[in-house]
């Protein structure tokens, strides 16, 4: 997987990149497909972004998460990732396979 970082209004220090590469790697366990990854941090005023769009074989997938702490917006949008890939996983495998076997064997 390959993973971009960029900041806005922040700058992207090498512990920032390395929590953010240690949280995405839970994401590529769940599915290894991922081609790219581009994850963009914002700071507004109070408010801390972080926003990830992931590439996978045939969709793409956009998560955001807005959080008063950059680190605690990085774990809320690596769960809501986590969770979509899952959600894209389980559409690609096929489950009616699975129930004409069942019936077969009957």
């Amino acid at each position: 997987m390959q993973l971009s970082i960029t900041g806005h209004h922040i700058e992207v220090t090498s512990a920032l990149n390395g929590y953010i590469e240690k949280r995405f790697a839970r994401v590529v366990r769940h599915f290894d497909q991922v081609i790219d990854t581009h994850c963009v941090l914002t700071v507004d005023k109070l408010q801390h972004k972080a926003e990830a769009t992931l590439r996978v074989r045939g969709e793409t997938i956009h998560a955001a998460a807005t959080e008063g702490d950059m680190y605690a917006a990085i774990d809320a949008l690596a769960d809501k990732l986590e969770r979509c890939v899952r959600k894209h996983k389980e559409k690609l495998t096929d489950h009616h396979a699975e129930q004409a076997q069942k019936t077969a064997r009957l």
